[in-house]
């Protein structure tokens, strides 16, 4: 009976979890581009150790990039709305790839710009992290579709 409790109570835990994650999608689907830039900014804040200036600066540059988040998310949404929608062709996909790239590297050139040394550093760790978390991630949807 004991083992039977146990497992109902991880299930409950395992299923509160899973509704979290889902619910801090849907709460950044909601804000706002200003209101993304401003928390990022914060954030940023925090961890980099940033005077006022960097935080104007890096506001502008996050504000630019939510902007640029929210067009292709709408642009996305429209295209699945037609009825025509299909997948990207492999010239497409190599040019979303591309632009998506030259993005990151003219983001890296502005944040060397704006951070000292040690926080450029910091800043490149944190990324570098997210990367393999994003990495992981993918690979497990990968292998949960072979299945």
């Amino acid at each position: 009976m004991k083992k039977l409790m146990m497992i109902a109570i991880a299930l409950l835990t395992l299923n509160a979890t899973a509704q979290d994650k889902n619910n801090r999608k849907e709460f950044a689907k909601d804000l706002s581009a200003e209101e993304i830039a401003t928390l990022k900014t914060k954030k940023m804040t925090l961890h980099l150790d940033l005077n006022e200036s960097q935080q104007a600066k890096v506001k502008s540059l996050a504000l630019e990039e939510a902007k640029q988040r929210e067009n292709q998310r709408a642009m996305r949404e429209e295209n699945k709305k037609k009825e025509t929608s299909q997948k990207p062709t492999k010239e497409k996909r190599l040019a979303m790839v591309n632009e998506r790239l030259d993005r990151q590297i003219e983001m890296k050139k502005k944040m060397k710009s704006i951070l000292n040394d040690e926080q450029y550093k910091k800043w490149e760790a944190s990324l570098s992290k997210k990367n393999r978390k994003k990495q992981k991630r993918h690979q497990k949807n990968k292998s949960d579709k072979k299945r």
